[in-house]
């Protein structure tokens, strides 16, 4: 029975071809059941032949030319680095974005390669959202790499370097945080809606790409210690809705994923706290998140589970959300 495994195998790694995929697989299906339920051998072997003629061309050109390509930012580390590593675990390329550490970025880069299909493309390009110079190399090796892209994940993100009473915060902190963690994606996500947009120009039906942004709980949840890092993913959150807006028309749907408390490098220095507040019921979810959790969610949409579906709020919190009387 090599075919069926043969198609499952397939089927599990060219994520990209979704609309082929499917055309593929129901014409395997008959050719098979028709050389199963026939009694001449020659038929059979006509039959497992045509099923051979199929699958192929897919195996070969197909999984180039249909790939989808994702640009993850801050994919070096945490959250980041879990996306880029479940995205390539499906079969999308990759290009991985980090701003500072190159040793790190290669591991996640190496890490994904290690269980991705064969095939995939995984690249790392150094880039700071915050400058747009770096924003506009960034997409332009993106372009240069692969050609195309069909999912923006706006990752990157930074915390303040200490947490203090609002009242004795800092501008310098406050436009720091709001340069990585707002302005970065919002107009890496405008030059990146242009180039969507030529692309759907250009490509066929089956080019569906989205923006995913990525902000946190405290995109509503108050923490006057930390108030420009709240303040920043308030903004992403209200980014989301405007692209969203914005890009329907063009074909592209522009998601928020809202993670909780997330065991990451980023929360390490505040985890008794979090130990202790989720033992007693922060979540009724009783554990820390993790980056794969992010990540599976990032991943449903590359899959194509929501098409209709835009400016949704995905929340992978635990159920932090939920209001309790």
């Amino acid at each position: 029975m090599q075919y069926p495994r043969r198609v499952a195998t397939l089927e599990s790694q060219f994520v990209s071809g979704v609309a082929v995929r499917r055309v593929t697989s129901q014409r395997v299906s008959r050719r098979w059941n028709a050389g199963l339920n026939s009694s001449d051998a020659t038929r059979r072997r006509h039959c497992l032949r045509r099923i051979d003629l199929i699958i192929k061309p897919m195996s070969s050109s197909s999984s180039s030319a249909l790939r989808r390509v994702a640009l993850v930012t801050g994919a070096s580390r945490g959250i980041g680095r879990a996306i880029a590593i479940e995205l390539a675990r499906i079969g999308c390329d990759v290009m991985m974005n980090f701003v500072s550490n190159q040793s790190a970025a290669e591991d996640a880069q190496q890490q994904a390669r290690s269980i991705a299909p064969e095939g995939t493309r995984l690249e790392i390009s150094r880039a700071d959202v915050a400058d747009a110079a770096d924003r506009e190399r960034l997409v332009a090796e993106t372009k240069a790499s692969f050609g195309r892209l069909d999912f923006l994940v706006n990752n990157a993100g930074i915390a303040p370097d200490k947490r203090v009473d609002l009242l004795n915060a800092s501008e310098k902190s406050f436009d720091h945080l709001i340069n990585v963690n707002l302005k970065g994606p919002y107009f890496l996500s405008q030059a990146v809606a242009r180039w969507m947009i030529e692309q759907k120009k250009t490509r066929d039906q089956d080019y569906s790409p989205a923006i995913i942004n990525i902000t946190s709980v405290s995109a509503f949840a108050a923490s006057p210690e930390r108030g420009d890092y709240c303040v920043s993913k308030a903004g992403l959150a209200m980014m989301t809705k405007l692209y969203a807006l914005r890009l329907a028309d063009e074909g592209i749907n522009v998601y928020e994923i809202r993670p909780g408390v997330i065991e990451t490098d980023m929360t390490a220095n505040v985890k008794d706290k979090y130990d202790r507040m989720i033992a007693d019921g922060l979540t009724p979810i009783k554990r820390w998140g993790t980056g794969e959790d992010v990540g599976r969610a990032v991943a449903a949409i590359a899959s194509g589970s929501l098409p209709f579906s835009t400016g949704e709020v995905i929340n992978v919190d635990g159920g932090f959300h939920l209001r309790r009387l």
